[in-house]
């Protein structure tokens, strides 16, 4: 083992102490360093002898006692004290070991000067003064080491002069190597110092200094080659020198970290030096702290003192201390960007940032050296990111005075400071929530300036750059270089504010459930987004929750919307003072008092100084009073009158009218001599004074005056002024002095004038409309400029105790902030991203516009500013110049790259701004497709991928060979039109030139960069955009769509291809959305269908059959109706188009659709049959047999596809067949259909039906559209109720004007009903005689009705002859037998229907139709038959009250006819008299011809109906009640009685006979009417007696019989005119023979007689012998009368014989 491994013993101190002590002892000069070597030397001996195991924690030494370690340390500060640097190194190089692994340890402090550390600390700092480079690297080394040592605590005064040393090392520095050491070891001290004082600990971890960071901004002249890296590498081996050793014992560090204890104030030999602040000053501001955060609270404030240091008036230029105030800012940002948490939290260290270190950057501004302020923008920067939350007042000066007044200043700003200010704004826009809070805390804040708007206007101003015109100390390169920054700061900003939205959206998204809607509520306060208790995250992004109070954006609005307001007062009392006032109050802004306005006045910041002494000058009185309340105001007590007037005067400028300067200063002085009563005699010396005063201060400092008054002018002036006495000439003269020495003047310059370069901005570009949009701003501020009057003034502002409303600090977390911040900042960034990109050619530029305009539309439509992003993205689209492709540049096609990324990114949020970006990609497209095809291919159909392929590789150039620049259409492409055209197409009057062919050719080789991928890619991306964008793509698509197919020239497909795609894209959409894009897709279907252009429709509707034969492959459940939309657009367009190949078309696609797709049809069934129903009666032939035969091939092979749905489609099917009879093409369609009818009957009965519940529901209102009469339906079994469309539809078609196919419609009808009734219950029997059959029946019904029951007044030939068309009497016939026979055959389930059936049958027996009686007739025997054993007494009752009705109505219709004869007139003709037809008018002969013809015909229908209702009793007149008996009786005696009626009338039979005389007509049987009806009743009675006894008796039929006898036997005897002679009671002489008409009428009755002479001989003898008295007269009367027959005499002796004779006897 070696000598030098043994010196120093076995501790191990002693194995770092030996050697370095043994190379002391070498290196020293014997004679001069005796006493050193000697200590060395015994040292040296006592530590061979110490033990290694030895613990004392007072111990400054590890392993060694107390008293051990001061003599032991002792030979290191002798040699030091040697200055020889043979003998300093070895010493240093031990103290830096001993330092670095905690050997040494214990408090350092000037406290305790006797302490061993202490000295050895002190004489390390002494030798750097050494001026040797090793020797300052050295104590650099242990100074470090020192200060990094955990086991070493440097306090107070000690820490400073180590700092002192390094500090003076920097700045004495022999090489650059030793002053960047210097630094970086300052730098990296203060990492230590303020890394244990935010810890709180010996024990942390530091991080190692960059030098490289160190010298951004000085030093970069001293770095020598490889200066860098060496002192890299020097930091870095002192900071690792110390890892691994052992760290001290926790007795040891609880002996450092215990109370700390005053320091006394040192001496003033104490190490120390100018500038410094000594510990005991700021007892009182560290309070109770920590040792370590004492010491970086007194470090902190003495660098910042440091840095505020400033040269003499003597040197001004001061190196030296230049760089020294440099360096102390270098390390103040090192600590401020290092800081954390204690910054924030730590009420010293934030008073000490708001009173050392404002105070520093507040006086350093008015420093105009670069690196100077870079530094203040670094720390500044630094601030904002982490200490914003604390000085929210401090940041609001700083602002306008550091940033903004460089930013503002356009024309002479400074290259370096402004390009400084723009690094700082870039960084600073870096930071979304920086810039929300920012706007948040001044923007919002009434009473601070609007920092984010001047900023994004500032920006502005320099985007635009020096007004055209104006001088400017700036390059090209130079202008060009600010205003590429400056846009790349509004980038930022448009980008931080995209990201801090994405980010709180995300923060949302896990607070809110999924699903909620998180944009639907932007536009309100009512639904905010996911507003979060904030936290202010500083740079460390750590929660600060000292300060800060999170609200919400309905509050922030409110305070928003106050400034706003607030400013625009103070803009218009700018302008004008009064209305600016009025509106304030008006507007509550301030109240209405005096005092309040006055106050406004004095405390508003952005008041115009001048307008505010106009103001208060005025004579008005609102003005006047606010004067004096302002003056008032003021406390003038014990002040002096010249800092009166000064303290007066400072927040407004006196106006220039003598007369308001007089009325102010009056009112001054009159309030301060009341402040002051005993500074003059009277207030009128105090005025006069002022006034005297106000003028000294014009004339000595305007430079107009030349002739300067003087002091002795001044006390001249002022003679007698004091009630007619002097004042004190020394009193004047001070006041003489003050004046002229400072100048009396406001607080701050308010008066410039404003710069006038944005009000030219809306001659550029045509950005009048974009400027309109933006919100109001104030006026723009004058920027503060930094001069020490501004500095004074900012100082007061620092020392004033902030209000509590100021010193809040304000966060949000909800989105809505940024609709406020876009309102502010989105026009300035609009016209400088338009600008700038209209302007330039830069690539750079252009890509960060085209940056900005995608961030700003991100931002603007995420937020639904629908405004403000439509502006964005419009002026993206014109800047694409597709609508000019002549002029087209590179940046145009960026600016479509861009669009087309918008609208992939974005594309959920676009809504209204999809039309801007579509009709780019139409654009597009279309200059791609004149490259690709001749312009007559470009029209309608894209052409074949091989054609394109092809004439690709032939070049845009062979375009021009073809001549193709000749057409129209592509000449107005090339030459260009305005962005708004709705078609690039318009005709010119000149052809091109080949410099616009070349050019176009060009720019058409530029697009080759946008490929197809790329359009197509906007298309597909649609199926991921959410359910309210893709209907808002959906909308644009077919717009734009719309737009390219009415171009009269040039129409193209693009985009209904397009919108196909799309479609097919998002078919697997759920239903809801769906719906809600084919609403879309419907109506633009619809309207290109019926488009004129044949081509663009045939187009559409083919596109249209693509669409839905794919939306058929899907299943539709049961229910809804997406098919039944789906398949509209063909209905309608089947309906409105007039085109025949349209229809044509819809059919065969229908067709076709339906046939492939038929099982998964099912709502779409509808709009199927629509189709086929409107094609049923087309005009065209081919149309209407086309669709036959798909219904044809429907209902024969697919029935039960139809059965499957809703009733309604059933229905609807029935329609459609029912539309085809109706055909206006003869042939087999209307007998084919009535047959598929039947088919459609025969499935239905087959039973193969699959219903579900809601046919129940369906039914009735299925119902209603085809009866009118639905009320029977409601209880419908579901079974039957398709058999209701198919019935209903067949019974319309009985009243087909056709013949052929009424007939075939009704025997189908009733055959059906016959073969299937058995399957109907008895409700729907009821339901469909109801509304079904006995409707069919109608024509009979009317016809009869017309004929006998309305009210005829005048017939004429139209109301006879032309009527609508009827069913004939064989129609008839053959409907009233199916229907009897219906009834009969389900008539126990039809028997309540039997009223109907009978009124249907009386009626057509009243029908006037040729043999319609007779058939009546035999119908109701038929009926009567079939029935005669399952009829209830009721129904009888019911058949024979229907005749009797029948009856009834026949009576009054027919009298209502022979009431038109009563105008004609009446007289007798002579028997064998011609009757002259000139006689009557033709009105009269056609009366009469109508009423003969409609009496014969009633005649015959009572005869028929007295037949019928003989025919009905005689079969069962054995059994007939009396109910029965009495009503049959009715109805003979009635018919007996009209036809009496009708015979006796002799006037109504002279008319007659005239009438048939004339018209050579039969005369109605009038007489055989009577004779027969009488006969008929005669019979019926005489029958009734005889067989049904009982009845008789019940009812006395037989003195009805008897009466019945005399009424007739009456009547015979008026006709032989017995009555006559009897009347005139005249002698009988000799019997004159009868007349002719007598004999007749005689001969007629004969019978009758007959009949009713035999009906007594028939009655019993009790019954003869009841009546004889009655009837036995009459019967001597017919003894006397001459009869016509023997019959009579011979029936009459019968009588006297068999009757009378047994009586008499």
């Amino acid at each position: 083992m070696s000598t030098s491994q043994t010196l120093g013993g076995a501790t191990r101190c002693g194995r770092i102490i030996g050697p370095s002590l043994d190379k002391i002892i070498k290196n020293a000069a014997w004679r001069k360093h005796t006493y050193l070597v000697s200590s060395c030397k015994s040292v040296l001996d006592k530590l061979e002898s110490l033990p290694d195991d030895f613990h004392d924690p007072s111990s400054v030494v590890s392993g060694l006692a107390a008293s051990d370690a001061d003599s032991v340390l002792q030979p290191f500060l002798l040699s030091l004290d040697t200055a020889y640097s043979k003998v300093v190194e070895p010493s240093l190089d031990c103290a830096f070991k001993l330092f670095s692994l905690s050997i040494l340890r214990g408090e350092i402090q000037s406290s305790k000067q006797d302490s061993i550390l202490f000295k050895l600390v002190n004489a390390v700092s002494k030798v750097g003064a050494i001026a040797e480079e090793p020797i300052q690297l050295a104590v650099l080394r242990v100074l470090l080491a020192a200060v990094r040592s955990p086991g070493v605590l440097i306090r107070g005064d000690c820490l400073l002069h180590v700092v002192k040393t390094c500090y003076n090392i920097y700045l004495g520095g022999l090489s650059g190597k030793t002053q960047i050491c210097a630094k970086s070891v300052l730098a990296q001290m203060m990492l230590v110092i303020f890394t244990r004082s935010e810890e709180d600990s010996l024990d942390v971890s530091v991080k190692t200094i960059y030098v490289n960071e160190l010298l951004t901004f000085t030093d970069k002249s001293v770095n020598e080659g490889s200066s860098v890296y060496f002192c890299q590498g020097f930091v870095n081996e002192v900071m690792a020198a110390g890892q691994g050793s052992p760290f001290p014992p926790p007795d040891v560090i609880e002996i450092l970290l215990q109370n700390p204890e005053t320091e006394t104030v040192m001496t003033p030999d104490s190490p120390s030096f100018r500038g410094y602040v000594t510990n005991g000053e700021g007892d009182s501001e560290t309070g109770d702290m920590s040792k370590m955060r004492q010491d970086a609270f007194l470090l902190f404030k003495n660098l910042c003192k440091l840095s505020m240091r400033f040269s003499s008036k003597e040197n001004n230029d001061d190196q030296i201390m230049v760089r020294g105030k440099t360096l102390s800012l270098e390390l103040l940002k090192v600590i401020i960007d290092n800081g954390g948490s204690v910054w924030r939290s730590n009420d010293s260290f934030i008073n000490a940032v708001k009173q050392y270190l404002c105070l520093s950057l507040l006086k350093n501004s008015a420093v105009s050296i670069m690196s100077i302020f870079q530094l203040q923008c670094a720390i500044f920067m630094s601030l904002l990111s982490k200490l914003r939350s604390v000085l929210k007042a401090e940041i609001g000066i700083f602002f306008p005075m550091i940033v903004l007044r460089v930013l503002e200043n356009v024309l002479q700003p400074s290259y370096l400071q402004k390009m400084t200010v723009l690094n700082l704004l870039d960084k600073m826009s870096q930071d979304p929530q920086l810039i929300v809070d920012i706007f948040v805390n001044y923007d919002c804040d009434v009473d601070s300036s609007n920092i984010l708007e001047r900023i994004v206007n500032g920006l502005l101003k320099t985007a635009l750059g020096p007004p055209t015109g104006s001088s400017t100390t700036l390059s090209p390169a130079q202008d060009s270089t600010f205003r590429n920054d400056s846009v790349k700061c509004l980038v930022n900003i448009a980008k931080a504010m995209g990201n801090w939205m994405d980010q709180q959206l995300k923060v949302s998204e896990t607070v809110w459930p999924k699903g909620s809607q998180v944009y639907a509520s932007m536009d309100s306060n009512a639904g905010q987004i996911g507003e979060l208790e904030g936290t202010i995250s500083d740079c460390d992004s750590q929660p600060d929750t000292t300060n800060p109070e999170a609200y919400d954006a309905s509050m922030l609005e409110q305070r928003r919307a106050y400034k706003i307001e607030l400013q625009k007062g103070i803009s218009l009392f700018n302008r004008k003072p009064s209305k600016g006032i009025e509106f304030l109050i008006n507007s509550k802004k301030i109240g209405n008092s005096p005092e309040e306005v006055a106050s406004f006045l004095m405390k508003t910041a952005g008041l115009n100084g001048t307008v505010i002494g106009d103001y208060l000058g005025e004579r008005e009185e609102l003005a006047l009073k606010v004067m004096h309340a302002y003056v008032d105001s003021f406390n003038f007590a014990k002040k002096d009158f010249v800092e009166a007037i000064r303290f007066f005067l400072r927040g407004f400028r006196l106006p220039g009218e003598a007369q308001k300067i007089d009325r102010i200063m009056e009112k001054f002085a009159e309030h301060y001599w009341k402040c002051n009563p005993g500074s003059f005699t009277s207030a009128d010396t105090a005025y006069v004074l002022a006034y005297s005063v106000i003028m000294l201060n014009t004339d000595a400092h305007n430079n107009m005056v030349k002739d300067k008054m003087t002091k002795a002018d001044f006390i001249r002036n002022n003679r007698g002024i004091d009630d007619g006495k002097d004042l004190p000439e020394e009193y004047l003269g001070s006041l003489y002095d003050r004046v002229v020495k400072e100048e009396i003047k406001m607080n701050s310059d308010t008066l410039a004038p404003q710069s006038k370069q944005v009000n030219g901005l809306n001659k550029l570009l045509g950005l009048d409309g974009i400027l309109n949009l933006v919100s109001w701003m104030q006026p723009d501020e004058k920027p503060h400029g930094a001069s020490g009057r501004l500095i004074r003034d900012i100082q007061e502002q620092f020392q004033a105790k902030p209000e509590k409303s100021e010193s809040v600090y304000h966060t949000i977390t909800d989105i809505s902030i940024l609709r406020f911040i876009l309102e502010v900042s989105w026009g300035p960034m609009l016209a400088a991203f338009s600008v700038t990109l209209d302007q330039s050619d830069d690539r750079l530029a252009t890509s960060l516009c085209l940056q900005g305009f995608r961030y700003a539309v991100h931002v603007t439509a995420v937020m639904g500013m629908q405004t403000q992003r439509d502006a964005f993205v419009t002026s993206m689209a014109k800047f694409t110049n597709l609508h000019c492709a002549a002029d087209m540049k590179q940046k145009n096609v960026d600016a479509v790259k861009a669009i087309i990324t918008i609208a992939i990114e974005d594309g959920n949020h676009l809504h209204g701004s999809w039309e801007h970006i579509l009709t780019c990609l139409s654009r597009i497209e279309h200059l791609q497709l004149l490259g690709e095809v001749s312009p007559s291919e470009t029209r309608y159909i894209p052409p074949k991928k091989a054609e394109v392929d092809e004439k690709k590789a032939l070049g845009f150039p062979n375009l021009k060979k073809r001549g193709s620049f000749q057409n129209p259409s592509v000449m107005a492409v090339v030459r260009g039109g305005s962005y708004d055209s709705t078609s690039l197409v318009k005709s010119v009057p000149k052809l091109v030139t080949p410099e616009q062919i070349k050019s176009f050719i060009a720019n058409l080789n530029l697009l080759d960069q946008i490929g197809n991928f790329e359009l197509n890619h906007v298309y597909a991306n649609s199926q991921r955009l959410n359910s309210e964008a893709i209907v808002s793509f959906v909308k644009a698509l077919c717009k734009v769509s719309m737009s390219e197919l009415q171009s009269p020239t040039d129409p193209r497909v693009f985009s209904l291809t397009k919108l196909v795609e799309t479609a097919h894209y998002n078919m697997n959409r759920i239903r809801l959305v769906w719906s809600r894009i084919w609403n879309v897709l419907s109506d633009f279907f619809v309207s290109v269908g019926l488009s004129e252009n044949l081509s663009v429709a045939i187009f559409v509707m083919d596109s249209l059959r693509q669409l839905s034969m794919k939306f058929l492959e899907r299943e539709e459940l049961a229910n809804y109706h997406f098919q039944h939309e789906f398949l509209r657009p063909f209905a309608i367009v089947m309906q409105k188009s007039s085109s025949a190949e349209i229809r044509e078309l819809i059919v065969r696609c229908v067709s076709q659709m339906v046939l492939s797709r038929v099982s998964n049809v099912k709502s779409g069934w509808k709009n199927v049959f629509t189709v086929f129903t409107t094609a049923a009666v087309d005009e065209r032939k081919n149309i209407v047999l086309l669709a036959f035969e798909t219904m044809e091939k429907i209902v024969r092979d697919h029935f039960h596809c139809i059965t499957e749905t809703e009733i309604t489609v059933y229905a609807d099917c029935i329609r459609c067949l029912i539309t085809f009879t109706n055909s206006k093409f003869e042939g087999d369609i209307g007998f084919n259909t009535i047959e598929f009818l039947r088919f459609c009957a025969s499935k239905l009965a087959e039973g193969g039906l699959v219903l579900n519940e809601k046919i129940k529901n369906n039914t009735i209102s299925a119902l209603k559209e085809d009866s009118s009469d639905t009320h029977s339906f409601t209880d419908l079994d579901e079974q039957v109720s398709y058999w209701v469309p198919l019935l209903a539809g067949l019974s319309k078609q009985a009243s087909d004007p056709r013949p052929a196919i009424r007939k075939c419609s009704i025997e189908v009808f009733f055959n059906i009903l016959m073969d299937h009734g058995h399957l109907f219950t008895r409700p729907f029997w009821t339901g469909i005689f109801s509304s079904i059959i006995l409707p069919v029946f109608n024509n009979i019904r009317s016809k009869t009705d017309m004929l006998f029951e309305e009210s005829v007044d005048s017939p004429s030939s139209a109301s006879l002859e032309n009527e609508e068309p009827t069913w004939d009497s064989e129609t008839s016939t053959l409907a009233l037998q199916l229907l009897v026979d219906l009834l009969v055959n389900f008539f126990s389930s039809v028997r309540s229907q039997l009223p109907g059936v009978l009124s249907i049958l009386i009626g057509f027996i009243k029908s006037p139709f040729q043999g319609s009686t007779g058939s009546g007739i035999s119908v109701l025997l038929r009926l009567a038959d079939g029935l005669a054993g399952n009829v209830s007494e009721d129904e009888w009752t019911e058949i024979f009250l229907a005749l009797k009705e029948a009856a009834s109505l026949t009576f009054a219709g027919f009298m209502k006819v022979l009431r038109t004869m009563d105008d004609i007139e009446d007289f007798e003709t002579v028997s064998g008299q011609s009757v002259n037809k000139d006689d009557l008018d033709d009105d009269s002969l056609h009366i009469m011809s109508y009423v003969v013809s409609r009496t014969k015909k009633h005649i015959d229908v009572l005869s028929q109906i007295v037949e019928v209702v003989s025919d009905l009793y005689r079969k069962n007149q054995f059994s007939l009640p009396a109910s029965h008996v009495d009503i049959l009786a009715d109805i003979f005696s009635c018919i007996a009685s009209h036809a009496q009626q009708l015979n006796t009338d002799t006037v109504l039979r002279r008319k007659f006979k005239r009438a048939c005389s004339v018209l050579n007509l039969t005369e109605p049987q009038l007489l055989n009417f009577e004779n027969e009806s009488n006969k008929s009743y005669m019979t019926f009675l005489q029958d009734m007696v005889t067989c049904n006894p009982n009845v008789s008796k019940e009812l006395d039929l037989e003195s009805r019989l008897v009466s019945e006898c005399a009424k007739v036997v009456k009547i015979y005897l008026k006709c032989t005119d017995h009555q006559q002679q009897q009347k005139h009671k005249r002698q009988v002489l000799w019997i004159l023979p009868m007349e002719s008409d007598r004999v007749e009428e005689a001969t007629a009755r004969t019978s009758l007689l007959v009949s009713s002479l035999e009906a007594l001989c028939s009655l019993e003898a009790e019954s003869l012998k009841r009546h004889v008295s009655s009837f036995f007269p009459l019967l001597v009367d017919l003894v006397r009368t001459e009869h016509c027959s023997p019959q009579v005499p011979y029936v009459l002796s019968n009588v006297l014989k068999s009757c009378i004779g047994p009586i008499l006897a």
